[in-house]
């Protein structure tokens, strides 16, 4: 399995705008993508920021690939993202899952 990292940083005030961004654009897109296993949106207050932290779940790199094309390490972020965020990673992070624990 492998795991794909990005971070995003928005206003304290569109804070919520992202959220929604999220729950409504992104996850229903990664819901039709064959091989995204989950995703996870967390989130960080830090300073006048709210810092934004994806983790996605994929069962192979074709499957990354699937969601994010031939160029997979280049962030996909959605226009609607892109209005809220005031600065995001280009670049995302690809991690094979080495050990998990269940339950």
């Amino acid at each position: 399995m492998i795991a794909r990292t990005w971070r995003g940083w928005t206003r304290l005030e569109d804070a919520a705008r992202y959220e929604s961004v999220f729950r409504t654009i992104v996850l229903p897109h990664l819901d039709s993508v064959e091989g995204c296993r989950q995703a996870f949106l967390f989130r960080r207050d830090v300073n006048d920021e709210v810092e934004f932290f994806v983790l996605t779940l994929f069962d192979s790199m074709d499957a990354v690939r699937r969601f994010a094309g031939e160029n997979y390490e280049a962030a996909v972020v959605s226009d609607e993202a892109k209005e809220v965020l005031k600065h995001f990673e280009e670049r995302v992070s690809h991690y094979e899952i080495a050990a998990t624990k269940n339950g």
